[in-house]
């Protein structure tokens, strides 16, 4: 059984449709949300490029996927968003899904087109300040969680303190988080993000996977950011100052500190929102054939 099986990413924590005590809580969601999570699984085996590919991202930029790696497109990327509890999202480009046979990661796509983010202000920034704002953030966005009868979650700590390349335009930057009351000494959720600044936007690919597996996973992160190339005349030093939109803020909300000091967290919740995904043993046979026949990489089942 493959690293997918093992792990059993089912559910997206921050707005799970079934309760659930721990990360590895045993889940059992409602037989509606079992069905819909196994149709939306299947759907996507329909639609799927699997690599090696390019993935052309809009008129901005090309991407390029590996044989271990498939890329499923916006529709059927929301609607196992949506089956597993996240909003659907009208910026969100696809996701890219690991094919391997250890593979227990998803990459989540989404294009901003907010114009021209300055980076002036990565010269400036402090690390622990930023986490403070992460951290202030979040604290706010737990009072709506805990209306909604979910839990509290806490910031721990930075993974990857924020670093930016200002040749090549791009950022990277991870923490990780737990639900309060969740044992220390269980794998903590980890968001691992990358940002590609364009000239009218840009990209971010969001790695979603775990502490125990981080160290491994974020290269993915890393090649896939690398393979991002946007097309002349869209790149990040295309930039007409006299034609072009500048976005409201700079790279430093990218990292959450204009959205929680300025512009409020809820209000760019779309943008910088933790997606995390809940760990947990499955114990429903039919979803976890779904998702096994997806990513079982060469059978002749899971080819389109």
């Amino acid at each position: 059984m493959g690293g997918f099986m093992r792990r059993q990413l089912i559910a997206l924590a921050l707005v799970a449709p079934w309760p659930a005590t721990s990360a590895f809580a045993q889940a059992s969601p409602p037989p509606e949300v079992k069905s819909e999570i196994e149709a939306a699984w299947n759907a996507a085996r329909n639609d799927a490029v699997r690599g090696p590919a390019d993935i052309k991202l809009l008129d901005q930029a090309d991407l390029k996927i590996t044989a271990d790696e498939a890329f499923i497109p916006a529709a059927d990327a929301n609607r196992i968003m949506a089956s597993m509890g996240n909003s659907a999202s009208p910026s969100r480009f696809g996701l890219v899904v690991g094919r391997g046979k250890d593979a227990a990661w998803i990459v989540d796509i989404d294009w901003t087109q907010e114009g021209y983010v300055k980076d002036g202000d990565a010269k400036e920034w402090k690390a622990d300040e930023l986490l403070q704002n992460l951290k202030e953030g979040t604290d706010q966005g737990n009072s709506e969680r805990l209306a909604k009868g979910l839990p509290a979650l806490d910031v721990i700590g930075w993974v990857e303190p924020p670093a930016y390349d200002p040749a090549q335009h791009r950022l990277v930057w991870s923490m990780s988080l737990r639900e309060r009351g969740t044992p220390a000494n269980l794998p903590q959720t980890i968001n691992y993000n990358t940002y590609a600044l364009g000239r009218d936007g840009y990209f971010s690919l969001d790695l979603i996977t775990g502490s125990d597996t981080i160290a491994a996973d974020k290269n993915v992160a890393k090649s896939l950011l690398a393979s991002l190339n946007y097309v002349p005349g869209k790149r990040y030093q295309d930039f007409n100052g006299s034609t072009d939109k500048v976005a409201a803020y700079g790279i430093a909300a990218l990292v959450g500190a204009v959205a929680v000091k300025k512009l409020g967290f809820l209000a760019l919740a779309g943008a910088f929102l933790i997606k995390a995904w809940k760990l947990a043993l499955l114990a429903v046979a039919g979803i976890g054939a779904a998702i096994k026949r997806f990513f079982r990489r060469g059978d002749e089942a899971d080819v389109a």
